[in-house]
C-alpha cells in the first residue's frame, strides 16, 4: 500500500506519518511544495531512527505522480467525501491521498474523483483530525481488510510469559 501527502505542511506529521509507513511496509510519496526541508531534525525526531528505512518519493507535483503511476488506485481522504472510508473496499496495492493540515486536497482534484473520496466519521464541532492520526485510521483499516497481510499479528512479553504459554 501507498500514502500520499499532497503538500504537507508540518514536519512532526509527516514524521510520524513516516514511521506508520516504515511499521506497515508502506511506501510514502510527497507532492510538493513541502512546508518544511526534509533534513529538519523534527521530522527526523518523529520518524525516529525508522527514517532512513523508509520507502519515500518526492514529486514536483500531482501530474507528476500520475504520469509516473498511470492506472494507479487512489483514495482520497476528504472531510467534503460522501463515502465512509469503512465502506470502501481496499486492495493491497492501493493508494491513500491525504491533503495539507491547512487546506486538504485541492478541491480541483477531488470533483475528478468522487467515487474515490472517502471520510472519516466525525462531530460537525470540529473541522479535522489530525493528518497522522488520519492516515492511521485509513491505512489499518485498509491493511485490516486485506488480513493485515505479512505483519506480525501476535506479541511476546520481554521478562514474563503470557498465561496460556506455561
Amino acid at each position: 500500500m501507498h500514502i500520499i501527502l499532497h503538500q504537507p505542511e508540518i514536519p512532526a506529521n509527516t514524521g510520524n506519518i513516516g514511521r506508520t509507513c516504515v511499521a506497515t511496509g508502506t511506501g510514502l510519496h510527497l507532492i510538493e511544495p513541502l512546508g518544511f526541508r526534509l533534513d529538519e531534525k523534527s521530522i527526523k525526531r518523529a520518524g525516529m531512527d525508522y527514517w532512513e528505512n523508509l520507502d519515500v518519493t518526492r514529486y514536483i507535483n500531482f501530474e507528476e505522480f500520475r504520469q509516473k503511476h498511470p492506472g494507479a488506485k487512489i483514495w482520497f481522504a476528504t472531510t467534503k467525501a460522501k463515502k465512509v472510508y469503512t465502506e470502501a473496499e481496499f486492495g493491497m496495492g492501493d493508494y491513500f491521498m491525504f491533503g495539507k493540515e491547512s487546506a486538504g486536497i485541492p478541491e480541483e482534484i477531488l470533483v475528478e474523483h468522487e467515487e474515490d473520496c472517502i471520510r472519516i466519521p466525525m462531530l460537525d464541532s470540529i473541522r479535522s483530525l489530525n493528518l497522522s492520526n488520519s492516515v492511521a485510521v485509513v491505512l489499518y483499516e485498509a491493511l485490516r481488510q486485506n488480513g493485515f497481510q505479512g505483519m506480525q499479528r501476535e506479541g511476546e512479553l520481554h521478562r514474563l510469559q503470557w498465561k496460556d504459554c506455561i
